[in-house]
């Protein structure tokens, strides 16, 4: 009876080692695919913040602004003012480039649409050969003779975070062809686009 009993027993833990075993895995594809996306460079991995500590500096850079336009321009020049250097070996967190003052193209993309986020701005990853920007659609009229990436019919502006005060709706300096895929930073999902334009 005693053997019966240790024999239940220990298959009992034996099955629910493996259900947790089997969950772990299936927590650990849930979190790649949320993070990854495959590029014709490789596989992309996005490392965004929804942290109350990227909220705080969101809304402490854009505390004087009233319009959607000055918050965009604001988080864009404190990333854009830090400095630009390579880390082969490693991506960082959005506070690990703030905390670093440093970053490449990956970690002040990663950055500045954190930020955005944070204010609730919409905002998307543009992936080109070797590089990445970000692109925001606005709604102001003093961005209608500045030129954006239409997508689908819908205009963005780009915003390029490894340019020293550079300016929302920086141009294009890749063609059309070149723009490997749009991601939705948090969902880590290609945006299917059939109609891509540069112009005013």
């Amino acid at each position: 009876m005693q053997n019966r009993l240790s024999k239940n027993l220990s298959l009992f833990i034996l099955a629910l080692a493996f259900l947790a075993f089997l969950y772990g895995t299936y927590k650990a594809i849930v979190i790649v695919s949320k993070t990854q996306v495959g590029t014709r460079d490789g596989v992309y991995t996005s490392y965004v913040s929804r942290s109350v500590e990227i909220q705080k500096r969101a809304e402490a850079l854009t505390q004087g602004c009233e319009s959607r336009l000055c918050k965009v321009q604001s988080l864009l020049d404190f990333v854009s003012a830090i400095p630009y250097a390579t880390q082969t070996f490693q991506r960082k967190k959005p506070l690990q480039t703030i905390a670093d003052n440093f970053g490449d193209c990956d970690d002040k993309s990663n950055l500045l649409i954190s930020l955005l986020h944070s204010l609730g701005i919409e905002g998307y990853f543009v992936l080109v050969p070797k590089h990445i920007f970000v692109i925001v659609p606005l709604d102001d009229v003093r961005l209608e003779k500045r030129e954006g990436l239409w997508v689908n019919g819908k205009k963005y502006y780009i915003l390029e975070g490894t340019a020293k005060g550079s300016s929302v709706g920086f141009p294009l300096h890749y063609k059309l062809k070149e723009i490997d895929a749009i991601v939705e930073p948090f969902s880590n999902k290609k945006i299917v686009f059939t109609r891509l334009q540069f112009k005013p």
